[in-house]
């Protein structure tokens, strides 16, 4: 449990302060979980108009409105 919530934030600043950004590290992180999520087939998404179904939900709620 968080007792002061300012004291955290002030350090939270200074950790932000102190580090550096690096933008390969930053891209082979990236690059990994796109990977990931490849794999896992959460990615690409399908598109969602492909589905029959989904366009005929989304012409009814326009034709209601």
């Amino acid at each position: 449990m968080i007792k002061n919530p300012r004291i955290l934030k002030e350090f939270e600043k200074k950790i932000k302060r102190k580090s550096k950004v690096d933008i390969n590290k930053n891209f082979d992180i990236f690059e990994g979980l796109y990977k990931e999520a490849l794999e896992l087939g959460v990615l690409p998404r399908r598109n969602p108009l492909s589905d029959k179904e989904t366009v005929k939900k989304i012409a009814r709620i326009i034709n209601s409105v």
